[in-house]
């Protein structure tokens, strides 16, 4: 991120613009959009800017710009198409500590003017530091369209209420409940529709009926394979609105990325014989939270109900009768399969499709070999890199042909995702000999075959 994305205030604060044309014009209305007092220097003023002057909402001044010109501005923006008068301006209002824009020039700005979605007091500021500009005015375009003009309104009305709520819910957490009920509920539809008055009322009777609730929620919440596309709309609803995540290694950065800024984040991730914060605990945890009257997430990678442990940590919170829901993800074989061009069933090829845990509770790797070393079936073994040298010695052991069709897929749906094909006889040495690192899935079967013809993510 290389600017900080702030809001500045320069409501009756001096502001200077060098330059008269139509580019320092719209910079200028933009400036006194925001109440400043704007003074423009330059030798020559477009319509625009002489006819606010005209009418005594900005003061310019006529000159070439001077040294003397820079003094205790709250801000300078330079709008001329001089690049050698726009490096100085740059240069001066840096060196007296003024924040400054060039226009068209970001490596001589100190903040950058961003394409702005003006639903006031609500603001949205989209920036591509310099990068495209146009691509964020694109950006601003969609949102244009999709944000209605009354949620200024909405924003408006809850400012109304807010020291109301403040001296009712002790508890932040419950004064943000309360607030996201408003704002997603008939309260919110009423101000859409302009109904002001109703929506007041309305409001001053769900705040006369709430109470400072302390028992919380649990959601736990698949967060899929890795690419943050494939979350479903519910898992982003509730993971932007936990107040506490727990999450895990499998968790992708992009899908963490997604989380509510304040929330308070908790690692419990687990790796094969490690566990950073063991089960038992994840699950009181996750019981003492909501008894707070938190709500949090627990955050999974895949499925939280398949080889996630998601049964166990429900129980848990079922016993001590907290609410909880659960949101299913894309598992891993699903998602890494579908990235990797191998469909998991195909009449010709395979008919059934087992999921299969490499490790065990008790640290093994005893399956049902014989159910499973069977043709047109394919197997998706999760956790099982460890003991690929085992599963594919049983295997063949048990009766499946030692040119069978083998896939590891690393790090899958990610911008790291990495296909590995071979075949079972020769599955131990390609985990012998490649860097090969978890979390990677192996796929077994004549499926694996089509991945030539089928293809789409890596090209």
């Amino acid at each position: 991120m290389k600017y900080l994305p702030i809001f500045v205030d320069i409501a009756q604060k001096p502001c200077l613009v060098v330059g008269g044309g139509d580019i320092a014009y719209r910079k200028i209305k933009l400036l006194l959009k925001a109440n400043a007092q704007v003074h423009c220097v330059s030798r020559v003023f477009c319509g625009g800017i002489a006819q606010l002057a005209q009418h005594g909402t900005i003061t310019i001044t006529q000159k070439d710009f001077e040294v003397s010109d820079i003094n205790a501005q709250a801000l300078i923006v330079s709008a001329t198409d001089d690049k050698v008068l726009n490096a100085e301006v740059s240069a001066l209002a840096k060196a007296a500590n003024i924040l400054v824009n060039v226009v068209d020039s970001p490596d001589l700005c100190s903040f950058v003017i961003p394409s702005i979605v003006d639903r006031s007091p609500i603001v949205i500021a989209i920036s591509s530091a310099g990068k495209a500009p146009v691509l964020a005015r694109l950006i601003r375009a969609k949102l244009e369209s999709t944000i209605p003009n009354a949620y200024g309104k909405l924003a408006e009305l809850a400012g109304n209420f807010r020291t109301q709520v403040k001296a009712k819910f002790s508890n932040i957490e419950n004064r943000r409940h309360f607030w996201e009920k408003v704002f997603s509920g008939v309260i919110a539809e009423k101000v859409f529709s302009g109904k002001i008055g109703e929506a007041k009322r309305d409001l001053q009777i769900q705040l006369d009926e709430s109470t400072d609730n302390k028992m919380g929620e649990v959601y736990l919440v698949g967060g899929g394979p890795g690419d943050p596309d494939l979350l479903t709309f519910k898992a982003l609803r509730l993971i932007q609105q936990a107040d506490v995540i727990l999450y895990d290694r499998l968790v992708s950065d992009e899908v963490m990325e997604l989380v509510r800024r304040d929330a308070e984040l908790i690692y419990v991730g687990k790796k094969r014989d490690n566990h950073s914060v063991p089960q038992g605990d994840i699950n009181q945890l996750l019981v003492d939270l909501a008894k707070q009257g938190r709500r949090v997430c627990r955050l999974k990678g895949g499925d939280p109900f398949i080889f996630g442990r998601g049964g166990e940590e429900i129980e848990t919170l079922a016993e001590n009768s907290i609410m909880f829901q659960v949101v299913p993800g894309i598992t891993a074989a699903s998602g890494c399969s579908t990235y990797s061009g191998i469909p998991l069933t195909h009449r010709d090829y395979s008919q059934s499709c087992r999921f299969v845990t490499g490790h065990l509770k008790d640290g093994t790797m005893n399956l049902p070999w014989d159910e499973l070393a069977v043709e047109q079936q394919t197997i998706v073994f999760y956790m099982a890199l460890k003991g690929a040298q085992y599963l594919a010695q049983q295997l063949q052991a048990h009766g499946m042909r030692g040119d069978m069709p083998v896939a590891l897929v690393e790090k899958g749906t990610t911008l790291n995702h990495k296909v590995h094909t071979t075949t079972l006889d020769k599955l131990p040495d390609l985990v012998a000999n490649e860097n090969i690192h978890a979390p990677t899935l192996i796929i077994v079967g004549e499926v694996v075959k089509l991945r030539e013809k089928l293809n789409w993510f890596d090209t």
